[in-house]
């Protein structure tokens, strides 16, 4: 693994907002914390030849007050009504039950309670991530293949 691919994993791990990433190779490994905003919070790069750890700061932005908007305010009353569905685990968020078939769900399909919504992949177990209740996908929250954390928002569910 070489620097530029540890900035990516860096870059992924701020812009996601995942708590941690770890990644071992052959001879390899790499921990990433990114859980909380703080600009001393350490980058830990581990490597079995090396007796100390490579300390490094993560890059972060200077955050800015979000300006209210009258539009997201109406979007917002408009999504008083619906439903979150959260990740129940920590893990990769996999729309479909594989690379070349068709999503579980689409934006506008309906489902019932015990329909799959979903799949997250957790230290090499893929689970199915079930409806808790019946209603009607409105938008789906994260891009597949990516990386979530517990209690994270999947989808929005105007219920039945």
């Amino acid at each position: 693994m070489n620097f530029e691919e540890i900035k990516e994993l860096i870059k992924l791990v701020s812009k996601t907002g995942v708590g941690k990433v770890q990644v071992e190779k052959e001879d390899f490994k790499v921990v990433i914390s990114g859980s909380k905003p703080s600009s001393d919070q350490p980058i830990i790069v581990q490597s079995p030849q090396q007796s100390t750890p490579i300390t490094m700061a993560a890059p972060l932005a200077p955050a800015e007050a979000p300006k209210p908007d009258a539009k997201k305010t109406n979007e917002k009353n408009d999504e008083d009504h619906l439903i979150t569905v959260k990740s129940p685990m920590i893990g990769t968020f996999y729309r479909s039950p594989g690379p070349e078939k068709e999503p579980f769900l689409n934006v506008g399909d309906s489902f019932k309670v015990g329909d799959k919504l979903c799949i997250i992949e957790a230290m090499k177990t893929f689970n199915e991530i079930e409806a808790e209740v019946s209603g009607k996908i409105v938008k789906v929250l994260v891009d597949d293949a990516s990386p979530v954390d517990y209690d994270q928002p999947l989808f929005l569910v105007e219920p039945a």
